[in-house]
């Protein structure tokens, strides 16, 4: 019985090494895979135990375990949407396939890296059927509140990248001096003009017309004017009427003293605005705190717009998607506006080792894993999302090959044994002839 035993251990020695032989080969064909995380195989030892003296070899058996947790280098590249995950962390993904044949909620795979680029429809979709996955932004560029214990809530990226848009202009700033002149006794009553653009909601070019009328008295000096606005949109209608005084003291000289309200919205002394009726929506007009020369002045004998700014653009194409290390898709427009599209996710649980391993460096959830969590990239336990990056292999070729020696080796002495336990049975055999 302690022979035959010996021959059982030979064999269990044996299939052992050719099992480690088996994660060695798989480890280094896959050396040059992007996202591969190496096979590692455990020997544990099998006791029999010894009866009357006697020993009986148990053998060895073995365990194999992909170390998902290991990380490999990131490598850059040219492509915006090549992701890498730095630190903890997975990316949502899912097969093309499931997504095609639109049978519902397509299961979440999770993957530490992918090279994504836009498809016939428009999905950010991996050469190996893989589609992004992530959280739809508002129309607004805000990401709702998302269940963050589920999947339920992710999407498909899909990038319209023939999408066209604008953002409506909501606030003026305007930066005029006024000639101190022109409000003196004996001036000439002239109106100065300025005409602002703004875009409408429908990205469409309309303008302010702003109209300064200074008030001349019969003697001194007003130091007042008054301000009215039109509308372009509405051609023929004051949507704003205001007085100007400003201040001609030694200190604070040719700064607004004071803005009396004739008609459109009330002028705001705290925050020196004013909020006027154009025909798409309430438009806020800022003109400078009483006693600040940021805004509206009244100086020498110029007018001149100083600095006139505003919100909104022109409508614009798409041109570029990008991903920041935060998750966030952020869509670039010709006309140099950014709008986020989406949020990447990371996903992370108490034992990424317990997932089970798919094709296409893929990883699913399951109950050795533990349960996930959906994190926002960089907050948490979780790394962030690098682009224009691939994450390498974690295979170390040279320690592989190493490893394979040794496999090779204890491959030879468990043969060597089986061939020694068959010698001594044959000597067994000949003790009668």
């Amino acid at each position: 019985m302690t022979i035959s035993s010996s021959l059982n251990a030979g064999v269990a020695g044996l299939t052992a090494n050719a099992t480690r032989l088996s994660t060695i080969a798989d480890n280094i064909a896959n050396s040059a895979t992007y996202g591969y995380k190496r096979m590692e195989a455990d020997f544990h030892s099998m006791v029999i135990g010894s009866q009357g003296g006697t020993y009986s070899a148990g053998g060895v058996r073995t365990t194999t375990q992909r170390l998902i947790d290991q990380r490999g280098a990131l490598v850059g590249s040219s492509n915006p949407t090549d992701l890498a995950v730095r630190g903890r962390g997975l990316i949502p993904v899912a097969r093309d396939s499931e997504i095609e044949a639109g049978n519902g909620q397509s299961q979440m795979l999770l993957s530490t890296t992918g090279s994504f680029r836009t498809d016939a429809d428009g999905y950010l979709r991996s050469e190996a059927g893989l589609v992004l996955l992530g959280w739809p932004a508002s129309a607004d560029g805000t990401i709702p509140t998302y269940p963050r214990d589920t999947s339920d809530g992710l999407e498909p990226v899909q990038i319209n990248v023939n999408q066209f848009t604008g953002e409506p202009t909501t606030k003026i700033n305007l930066g005029v001096n006024l000639p101190a002149t022109a409000t003196e006794a004996g001036a000439t009553v002239e109106s100065s003009e300025l005409s602002v653009e703004y875009y409408d909601n429908m990205g469409t070019s309309e303008s302010l017309s702003v109209e300064f009328t200074p008030v001349v008295p019969a003697t001194g000096v007003s130091n007042q004017w008054t301000m009215t606005i039109s509308d372009s949109a509405t051609p023929g209608t004051v949507i704003g009427e205001y007085t100007l005084t400003f201040d001609d003291s030694r200190t604070a000289g040719g700064t607004l003293a004071s803005v009396t309200t004739v008609s459109g919205g009330a002028y705001d002394a705290a925050t020196g605005e004013f909020t006027v009726p154009v025909d798409g929506g309430p438009m806020i007009v800022d003109i400078g705190l009483v006693g600040d020369s940021d805004g509206l002045t009244q100086l020498s004998d110029v007018f001149a717009p100083v600095s006139i700014s505003k919100d909104g653009t022109p409508v614009g194409n798409m041109t570029s998607v990008e991903v920041d290390s935060n998750g966030m898709v952020h869509a670039f427009f010709d006309t140099g506006i950014t709008r986020t599209i989406y949020q990447i996710p990371l996903v992370s649980m108490p034992n990424p080792n317990g997932m089970v391993a798919l094709d296409q460096q893929t990883y699913a959830p399951s109950p050795d894993s533990g349960t996930f969590f959906l994190w926002d990239a960089g907050d948490g336990p979780t790394g962030d999302i690098v682009s224009y990056a691939r994450e390498e292999s974690t295979t170390d070729v040279a320690g592989e090959l190493t490893a394979m020696i040794e496999t090779q080796r204890a491959y030879t002495s468990n043969a060597k044994v089986i061939q020694t336990v068959d010698e001594m049975l044959q000597e067994t055999a000949n003790i009668k002839r």
